[in-house]
């Protein structure tokens, strides 16, 4: 599977804007940026999506780097992550739902139910989903999100509350749309719905008076 290049970024705002209307409004409203890809291994990404959830950014990194420092060179390995007890993760700050998580990631990725670096390319992005869902605690947006890492250019989390919002502000909304809709909507963008998420992010950081005017 492909991930989103330079020259294919602009191929995709090109697209965008000639598929609709309301959405070249906000693509004209913002400089030109880059749909970046993380080189991580899907179980280092998924890790600390774990981490994360339900957290601050801050406090989330705080903890994120006790537990990365109970590696050899801070880098996580799911052979050294099996090895830690629950009471080292406890102690660096994961609640014992989430220290259950991360243990689990770490088995299902030595047995290659989360696929490496090689495997994921080859993947499609509901096989991706379908695989690491199988973690405990990792839910299908996350799996999106891991997607969207990894660059893979047609990716719409539509239960993302960030993206509801955006859909709601570029739509004249007074309440957020249900996902179905945002999906139903979102057909016109292929095969560029990653990008175009990415925009409707960036508009629900505005107030619905700041969008871009036509």
């Amino acid at each position: 599977m492909t991930a989103v290049a330079g020259h294919e970024m602009r191929a995709a705002v090109a697209a965008l804007r000639d598929a609709d209307p309301l959405l070249r409004r906000l693509i004209d409203g913002y400089e030109p940026f880059a749909f970046r890809r993380t080189e991580r291994h899907p179980f280092e990404a998924l890790l600390r999506a774990i981490v994360y959830q339900q957290l601050s950014g801050r406090a989330a990194g705080a903890i994120y780097e006790r537990v990365a420092a109970l590696f050899d060179g801070g880098r996580p390995t799911p052979r050294a992550l099996a090895a830690l007890t629950a009471d080292q993760l406890r102690a660096a700050g994961l609640s014992r739902a989430k220290v259950r998580a991360v243990h689990d990631l770490a088995a299902k990725t030595r047995r290659r139910v989360v696929p490496g670096p090689r495997t994921v390319r080859s993947l499609s992005d509901d096989e991706v989903i379908e695989r690491v869902v199988q973690v405990r605690g990792i839910g299908r947006w996350t799996g999106e999100m891991l997607l969207m890492q990894l660059g893979r250019p047609d990716v719409l989390p539509a239960t993302d509350l960030g993206i509801r919002r955006g859909y709601a502000r570029m739509h004249g909304l007074e309440e957020l749309p249900e996902p179905d809709e945002i999906l139903a909507y979102g057909e016109r963008w292929r095969p560029w719905r990653s990008v175009a998420s990415l925009y409707l992010w960036r508009a629900a950081d505005l107030s619905a008076g700041e969008l871009p005017a036509e």
